[in-house]
């Protein structure tokens, strides 16, 4: 099957097709597809409203996707319709679908998503017999070495070999923690400047993940005494105050994501791994999400960013800011 990098090259170049499966777990580059895709099928974001539509298999029905895919677009060249998790579909709707995808309409551009999909379907084999099934599978060796060199060119740097190895040590395959950084080494290093080993050292976590939950626990249940007990011993092992902030960070966007995941019908390990997080921390990220609502996790962005400015910039010892830090989030307080 084509790689999703395709179904991403298409979006870039702005030339959609009028139909896309995109199958697998790699969540950053399903997204990534479909971002693009709606921009290059869609154009003038003012008339977005009108020409597209948004479904998901667990609610969603054949006939209304392809209702929706056949309606002729107002004002505009093309119509853009999205269907996640096409594989909750009943066997009679992805038949509906099937057909449509043997002879699609040109005045639209259907994308649907799912995490698996069985070969024999008729659905499968309609999108291998027209070409337009995109696998995102996980990135291993030598195509993760590929994906962080390339995604640093697109933000104008080079990065070194060893620089690449020191990303991947401490994040391993986590795409969206591998975004996220490289776009934090970017504004670190500066503009053009090549991204090294010393630069990821100074700029990226190498915390325990495990001491980092531990923390992140505390804070949601507002254990005051144990997240300060959790903070201190990260200090008292020498890591940098702006190394666990990162983690922290990193842990609470995956919260947030987890909420979305929950929010859209998903759970368990399917729901961790929308947010970006193993799944054997299903029930881990589960809890958290449950214990932070939305304006918490907004003062708590608030506060992280505030603290990482002033970790960058202020005077005061970064062990002294980390903690005042760690007080607000158990407080709540932005």
């Amino acid at each position: 099957m084509p790689s999703i990098d395709r179904a991403i090259a298409d979006g870039r170049s702005g030339d959609a097709k009028a139909v896309y499966l995109l199958v697998g777990t790699e969540t950053l580059l399903i997204e990534r597809a479909l971002g693009l895709l709606r921009r290059a099928a869609l154009g003038d974001e003012s008339l977005a409203g009108f020409n597209e539509d948004r479904f998901d298999g667990d609610q969603a029905s054949g006939g209304a996707v392809v209702a929706a895919a056949n309606t002729l677009p107002m004002m505009a060249a093309r119509r853009f319709v999205q269907l996640r998790r096409v594989d909750r579909l009943r066997k009679a709707d992805q038949e509906e679908l099937a057909a449509y995808v043997a002879a699609p309409a040109d005045t639209a551009c259907l994308v649907m998503t799912a995490e698996k999909l069985a070969g024999n379907t008729r659905l499968a084999r309609a999108a291998k017999d027209r070409r337009v099934r995109y696998d995102a599978k996980a990135l291993k060796g030598e195509a993760l070495r590929s994906f962080v060199a390339t995604e640093a060119k697109a933000r104008g740097h080079v990065l070194a070999p060893a620089g690449a190895q020191a990303l991947l040590d401490a994040l391993g395959d986590d795409l969206a923690a591998l975004d996220d950084a490289l776009e934090r080494l970017s504004l670190y290093v500066g503009p053009g400047q090549r991204i090294d080993s010393a630069a990821v050292d100074a700029c990226i976590a190498r915390v325990p993940t495990d001491s980092i939950w531990a923390l992140v626990d505390a804070i949601s249940v507002r254990d005051t005494a144990k997240a300060m007990r959790a903070a201190q011993a990260l200090l008292a092992e020498r890591e940098h105050p702006l190394r666990i902030l990162a983690m922290v960070a990193r842990q609470l966007r995956q919260v947030a994501r987890m909420r979305e995941a929950l929010a859209d019908g998903l759970g368990g390990e399917a729901a961790a791994r929308k947010a970006g997080a193993p799944p054997f921390k299903a029930r881990a990220m589960t809890e958290a999400a449950r214990r932070f609502t939305l304006p918490e996790l907004a003062r708590a962005f608030e506060t992280l960013a505030e603290t990482d400015l002033g970790l960058k910039g202020s005077k005061v010892p970064g062990d002294v800011l980390l903690q005042e830090a760690v007080l607000r989030l158990c407080l709540g307080r932005a």
